[in-house]
């Protein structure tokens, strides 16, 4: 009798049960990017912290300048630099120099002339603050730089830089174990390079074994600390090698095998002694992808802090022809891009392969299909270049 599958929100519902968020560490900015922010970041100073010439040109008095034109240049003799700023003279400063006390703006370059022996002519009046960079006019000292949650990307770590900010709170990253079954003698692993890219993708940090068929090596794989979450791929199956899922409840505990996903249906969860949520996959590539992407990645960007969701682009497009699915089945259908809005079909990611497609759709249990021309929700995994992208 077939192994009953349980539905895709039921398993979503399982991890949702058993994983939360990592606890917090201090991380230098330089290990920040693709960390989730655990806390408020916090600036340490007034960036700037002194009034700044935002451009070259000479600092002055703005009400100095009234009245100043072509036809009535205002001369100002040159105060040296390194002092306060006398009436009725002007400073010349490069863009970025801290702006002299009595100063309160910039006539830029092109708006003053030489005056022999030692002054400058200014043919257009100034406002008080132009082209001035007024202290804490970017962010003020105990201000918030960045919010809480905030997943940090490389432009983040310059305005942490620029606020003084050197360590952050961040969520720890997952430690990942991910015990490979012995693969069939003579084939390519496929499995290890592809768990690995994506385990990194979702921010954890990946312990990558590949075990023999044996069963008492695999529970004992599992039974060791370390691990946030571990993941078997292969041996998910009914066959008279695949034991995963025995290994599983023998190391801990068993709470799902089979899911109602294509690919993807022998996959299935549970927990070790330790408590460490643990997944099996399937060892064909397109069943271990599919498996990892709406189970194993959800619960690793969870761990991490990160939205669970799919880390991929949507958008409605239109479909060049039908597609048919079985109802009681969450359905993955691989899409190759035809044009900006049109997409087509492509059999099956076991017959396309992994990297033919350019994106898919998930079709769900309660559907039979879409008719050409109907209108899908396709994640984007490649856009191929093109003039109508």
């Amino acid at each position: 009798m077939p192994r009953a599958r349980a539905p895709l929100d039921a398993v979503f519902a399982w991890i949702e049960a058993h994983v939360a968020a990592l606890e917090a560490e201090d991380a230098p900015l330089s290990e920040a990017v693709g960390r989730v922010l655990a806390e408020d970041a916090i600036s340490a100073i007034d960036a700037p912290e002194v009034d700044r010439a935002a451009a070259d040109g000479l600092a002055v008095r703005a009400g100095e300048t009234a009245g100043a034109g072509p036809y009535n240049p205002l001369r100002f003799w040159s105060a040296p630099p390194g002092q306060d700023l006398p009436p009725g003279a002007g400073m010349l400063l490069n863009a970025g120099d801290a702006l002299p006390t009595g100063a309160d703006a910039i006539a830029p370059l092109e708006m003053i002339e030489p005056s022999p022996p030692n002054g400058y002519e200014i043919t257009e009046g100034v406002a008080h603050g132009n082209l001035i960079l007024f202290r804490a006019s970017q962010i003020a000292r105990d201000a918030r730089v960045l919010a809480k949650g905030r997943l940090l990307q490389p432009h983040d770590v310059g305005a942490l830089a620029a606020a003084a900010v050197d360590l952050v709170g961040v969520v720890r990253r997952p430690r990942v174990r991910c015990l490979l079954v012995g693969a069939v003698r003579g084939s390519r692993d496929i499995d290890g390079p592809l768990l690995s890219a994506l385990v990194a993708r979702d921010g954890g940090e990946l312990d990558l074994r590949r075990l023999g068929r044996d069963q008492a090596e695999l529970v004992s794989a599992l039974a060791e600390g370390g691990a946030d979450l571990a993941v078997i791929a292969g041996g998910s199956g009914a066959g008279s090698n695949d034991f995963s899922a025995a290994a599983l409840a023998e190391a801990g505990a068993l709470a799902i095998h089979g899911v109602a996903l294509k690919p993807g249906e022998t996959a299935g969860c549970g927990l070790t002694v330790a408590g460490a949520p643990t997944f099996l996959l399937p060892g064909t590539p397109a069943g271990c992808l599919w498996a990892y992407e709406l189970l194993v990645g959800r619960a690793i960007r969870l761990l991490g802090g990160r939205n669970p969701s799919l880390p991929f682009p949507a958008r409605q497009m239109t479909l060049t022809r039908k597609i048919v699915s079985a109802i009681g089945m969450t359905e993955i259908v691989p899409l190759r891009r035809i044009s900006r809005d049109l997409v087509e079909p492509l059999p099956s990611f076991a017959e396309a392969g992994l990297g033919a497609a350019d994106g898919f759709v998930i079709l769900s249990e309660g559907s039979e299909g879409v008719p050409e021309g109907g209108a899908v929700t396709t994640h984007i995994t490649a856009f191929r270049l093109s003039r109508d992208n």
